[in-house]
């Protein structure tokens, strides 16, 4: 049955209905083996064996044209000897349906054949069915002298053969026919035998039946052993399956414990690390906002005594001194502008609120443009200013951004240079798909550690040896963010008193390769 629930292998299930069927005929319930015989596919191997349990089945419910058609399907197939079935028990059985229908030619037909067979095998007890049936069908048709050879023979085989049942239909049948010969003598001396062979069966039926109660006593024995001991192993897999459950959930609850421990943990790790760089933050704020103050609060101080002399030279109206004031008070402004309009755009570039859109730029034409806006300083300071940069050149980075580090790097150019100077802005052909352009002066210069402090991927701000601050460094900072957002580099060259190099690359717009 676990088989033919599975439904998994169409082959096997043809063999458990025929082994079902078979057990349903043997416990005579004969419909029940039918149904399940019927179940059987026509490609089962042993399909004549199915054929051969649905016609005794059939037989035995008095469907004997059923049980017929069935034999005969039987009987059409060749090499029954390899199903395990003997064609003269086929053709008895055709007969006897026959005999039953009252179809005597064809059922003496069969029996005959089966005559002829079974002779030859030898084979006592189907013999002797046999004869009393070939006995039978002469009988009941009043052919006297034709069955009762065959009663006799059938007698005769019965003391040959160790079951009562048969030494008793032998005897009751020789019984009948003495009777019927009006030897009523010899029919009672059969009719005694018959009727010892019949206490002889009941006495074996008895000891059958006794046996049978005990071994199904045993049977149910076990089964209750059975039973308790499905109940013990129910409790005992309860428990284990409590157990492992239980194991389980403090596995999980350990495991779910370790997890947010490490969670917390790491939470406090970042949040310390937060705390860390909000300080160092805060404290660059800090200090940038100081120094910030502090520049401006210089300058406008320094506007404020410059303006208290411009007055005073009015009154005195010496000209040249007047004219040296206001030059002084335009550098002031020029200055605290600067200043300004770096903070404003480092603090929009931190607050991510910068506009950026790259763009094709013609960079001659930019560098021009950078020159004019500070043609009055390099004038004050006398400084030549030379723009060398190729007129071919195209570089995509957002304009905006580039004046801004292109007017920061040239302001710090001026400021640190000489009166006759010279500043100059060449490119630098590279073969990549980068342009360089440097920026380079006759200056102040600087040392290898004010290099390496300026390119310093930090918020620190520019020191002298001395530790006195002489400035915040944002525009530094401006340029270096600035640079990196357009996708270019920054370099320096310099050595003090010698001038420096600030040498910048920006890819390069498509169509220059």
């Amino acid at each position: 049955m676990k088989q033919l629930n599975s439904g998994k292998n169409k082959e096997l299930d043809d063999y458990c209905h025929y082994l079902r069927g078979n057990s349903f005929r043997h416990l005579k319930l004969f419909q029940e083996a039918k149904k399940e015989l019927n179940l059987v596919t026509k490609n089962f191997v042993y399909y004549p064996l199915v054929n051969k349990v649905l016609g005794e089945s059939s037989s035995e419910l008095k469907e004997f044209k059923k049980a017929i058609y069935y034999f005969n399907e039987v009987e059409k197939w060749p090499n029954l000897d390899n199903q395990g079935i003997k064609i003269g028990g086929i053709y008895i059985d055709l007969g006897v349906c026959y005999l039953h229908l009252n179809q005597f030619e064809k059922a003496e037909k069969y029996l005959l054949k089966s005559k002829y067979l079974l002779e030859k095998e030898n084979n006592k007890e189907s013999l002797f069915l046999l004869y009393t049936n070939i006995a039978n069908l002469y009988y009941i048709q009043f052919k006297d002298k034709q069955a009762i050879p065959y009663f006799e023979k059938g007698y005769s085989l019965s003391n040959k053969i160790n079951r009562f049942d048969l030494k008793y239909r032998a005897s009751k049948n020789m019984s009948v026919v003495e009777e019927n010969r009006g030897d009523f003598k010899q029919a009672i001396v059969y009719r005694k035998e018959s009727e010892q062979w019949k206490d002889s069966l009941n006495d074996q039926n008895k000891v059958w039946a006794v046996a049978d109660f005990e071994k199904k006593f045993a049977v149910a024995q076990k089964q209750k052993q059975i039973k308790v001991l499905e109940v013990e192993n129910r409790l005992k897999n309860s428990q284990r399956n409590w157990l492992f459950f239980s194991a389980i959930s403090l596995l999980l609850l350990l495991t779910a414990g370790i997890y947010f421990y490490a969670q917390k943990v790491k939470n406090a790790k970042i949040i310390l690390l937060q705390k860390n760089k909000l300080d160092e933050l805060n404290a660059t704020k800090d200090q940038l906002f100081s120094i910030v103050s502090h520049d401006l609060r210089s300058s406008v101080n320094a506007l404020k005594t410059s303006n208290a002399k411009l007055s005073a030279t009015l009154e005195t109206k010496n000209y040249d001194e007047l004219n040296q004031l206001i030059i002084q008070n335009s550098g002031i402004a020029n200055g605290a502008y600067s200043l300004l309009d770096n903070l404003l755009h480092w603090a929009l570039l931190q607050t991510k609120q910068l506009y950026f859109h790259k763009e094709s730029v013609h960079l001659f034409s930019i560098v021009q443009q950078i020159e004019y806006n500070y043609k009055s300083l390099l004038l004050e300071k006398s400084i030549t200013f030379e723009n060398s940069v190729s007129r071919n050149i195209f570089i995509f980075v957002d304009l905006d951004s580039l004046k801004i580090v292109l007017r920061n790097l040239l302001d710090n150019a001026i400021k640190f240079s000489n009166e006759n100077g010279k500043i100059s802005f060449y490119s630098v052909e590279t073969h990549t798909d980068f342009c360089q352009l440097v920026l380079e002066d006759t200056g102040l210069g600087m040392s290898v550690n004010t290099i390496n402090e300026l390119l310093a991927d930090n918020e620190l701000l520019a020191k002298k040896s001395n530790s006195e601050i002489i400035g915040t460094g944002l525009g530094m900072q401006l340029c270096k963010q600035m640079i990196k957002k357009n996708d270019g580099t920054l370099a320096i060259e310099s050595e003090v008193n010698k001038g420096t190099k600030m040498i910048l690359s920006f890819p390069k717009t498509n169509q220059n390769g």
